[in-house]
């Protein structure tokens, strides 16, 4: 009888050993927890990098943790704008670039370009020359600045100096050129791409380049569909021979900031521990409120390059200089507490953010933007998504460059249609940058733009003026200017904030808060930009917080 019920106990052990081992096989990172399947099986199954830590930082970016703070000016607005608005805003994390992108950062992608879509070529003819910069910016009618003409995008001298005369079209094609390049490089890292594989388009050896949304949706179609020579060691693995979203190896694109994102950055309120600046009082990106240095250590030094009074863009020589007369060499000054240079003075930096005159904060006040336009991968009639081979979009700007919307071998795009937007209600159409306007909110003059007007028509908000670039019989292009008395306002939706102040500047302007904006295709000699990278998964990099977050729950 003992031995009977000995074997009885020692059977229910073993049952319950084995619904132990049950239970901890299904929560291995390698089961599924909600069907019992193996993940990442090499006999095939679902596969997903279960392994993944957190976000890499990605080439020159560092890491901005998200928060609440106030956007918006609290000091006197001696200009009267009124087009910021102090409000409550909350900001995800994200990465920004360390430094604004450089002359030297600008001519690789120049030399990239012209390597691989030669401008003798009719086909490629305006890829290069629609990406140049406008070198003549610098020019003034009364003043001697032929040096920096000839010389300041392309001499050594200036490699570290941040590159002007880019309008924002050019700075967002910057922006998606560098995103492939970069992916690239991590998919060669882990072995999805044979080594040296990025240079056989430089080379002239391949039939097409990389193209990130194209690798994810249509893989094969990557290099001109000549891919399988590419691959690298992943290869010999029938399941993982591409990398997809779920590996997690792919980075977010590299972007323009928003002016939400560039404004809590530049406040860089993360090192401050006082309350004025939490509401929006910090006047500048560093303590204090004033333009020297005020410690111990370099006492009196100006802390960013700006203009200080008329006539005097640096100082007296020796003292009281700061260092430049026109832009300064990055990392010149002081980084804020992000770790982020010159986000006050040297250049002012374009943003993504359509322009209006105010922040609409009852409709969103969590990473705030104007200039959302959905568009989804066009499909073509084999049922799957369009690359674009040897079709080539090029559009023509006001101011008469020509910019090529696309590149060969990436995705084409169209705007999202009824079958995204039916029934929806956080959105009902593709173009939002207009959202709201001529709301009684959107300005202090809406009573002036009334229907009962019997001239509403022709004084609709922001009736901007509409400037014509023309072809004629022999194929030049013939600019006119709209010529129209009907206008009322510069602003439309191709008119783009920058924000910071520049080396043209005064101190003023060096407050993070200030917004100013531009048409998107015109450049100046003190307009730059830096980009930025959303972040993915966890609001912090600090495991602690993570984990006292798990512990919380």
């Amino acid at each position: 009888m003992k031995k009977q019920f000995i074997k009885v106990v020692l059977s229910c052990i073993v049952v319950a050993g084995s619904f132990t081992s049950c239970s901890k096989s299904s929560s291995s990172k390698n089961t599924s927890r909600a069907t019992g399947w193996k993940i990442n099986d090499k006999e095939g199954g679902f596969q997903f990098n279960s392994d993944f830590k957190e976000q890499e930082t990605a080439p020159g970016l560092v890491f901005v943790e998200g928060g609440t703070f106030t956007k918006g000016k609290v000091q006197d607005d001696v200009m009267h704008d009124w087009n910021n608005t102090a409000t409550s805003q909350h900001v995800q994390s994200f990465y920004m670039d360390e430094t604004e992108v450089t002359n030297v950062m600008y001519l690789e992608y120049l030399d990239y370009l012209k390597s691989v879509y030669p401008p003798d070529n009719p086909q490629y003819a305006h890829i290069y020359t629609g990406a140049l910069p406008d070198t003549l910016v610098w020019r003034n009618r009364l003043g001697f600045n032929e040096t920096m003409t000839n010389n300041y995008l392309r001499h050594p001298a200036y490699a570290e100096y941040p590159v002007v005369g880019v309008n924002w079209v050019q700075a967002t094609q910057f922006a998606e050129w560098r995103t492939d390049r970069v992916n690239e490089v991590m998919l060669e890292r882990e072995g999805y791409l044979a080594e040296e594989a990025k240079y056989k388009a430089l080379e002239g050896e391949g039939d097409g380049t990389f193209s990130t949304e194209a690798y994810l949706m249509r893989p094969e179609s990557v290099y001109n569909g000549s891919i399988d020579s590419l691959q690298g060691k992943k290869q010999k693995d029938s399941v993982n021979v591409f990398a997809k979203r779920s590996s997690g190896i792919i980075l977010p694109e590299y972007r323009l900031p928003t002016e939400t994102e560039w404004e809590y950055a530049a406040q860089a309120q993360i090192g401050s521990r006082e309350y004025n600046n939490y509401r929006g009082r910090k006047k500048y990106p560093w303590e204090g409120d004033y333009t020297r240095n005020g410690q111990r250590v370099g006492r009196g030094d100006q802390l960013a390059n700006f203009k200080q009074g008329k006539g005097d863009y640096g100082g007296i020589a020796g003292w009281s200089d700061d260092g430049a007369d026109i832009t300064a060499e990055v990392k010149s000054y002081k980084a804020n507490d992000f770790g982020l240079y010159d986000m006050a003075g040297n250049v002012s930096e374009w943003v993504a953010d359509v322009y209006r005159p105010i922040v609409d904060d009852e409709v969103s006040d969590f990473n705030y933007y104007r200039g959302n336009v959905y568009m989804k991968s066009a499909i073509g009639e084999d049922g799957k998504v369009n690359v674009l081979r040897d079709e080539i979009v090029y559009d023509t700007l006001p101011n008469g460059k020509i910019v090529a919307v696309n590149l060969p071998g990436e995705v084409k795009m169209v705007p999202v249609d009824e079958q995204e937007t039916y029934l929806r209600t956080n959105f009902s159409s593709s173009d939002n940058r207009g959202y709201r306007d001529g709301e009684p909110g959107s300005t202090r003059y809406y009573d002036q733009f009334s229907d009962d007007d019997e001239d509403a028509n022709k004084k609709k908000m922001y009736n901007s003026p509409k400037h014509k670039i023309e072809v004629d019989s022999i194929g030049k292009l013939v600019g006119k200017y709209d010529k129209s008395n009907d206008r009322n306002t510069l602003i439309n939706d191709e008119v783009r904030v920058f924000k910071g102040g520049s080396w043209r500047d005064r101190a003023y302007w060096l407050d993070p808060a200030q917004r100013r904006y531009m048409p998107q295709y015109m450049a100046t000699d003190y307009i730059g930009f830096r980009c930025a990278m959303s972040r993915v998964g966890s609001k912090s990099k600090d495991k602690n917080k993570t984990v006292r977050a798990k512990k919380a729950k």
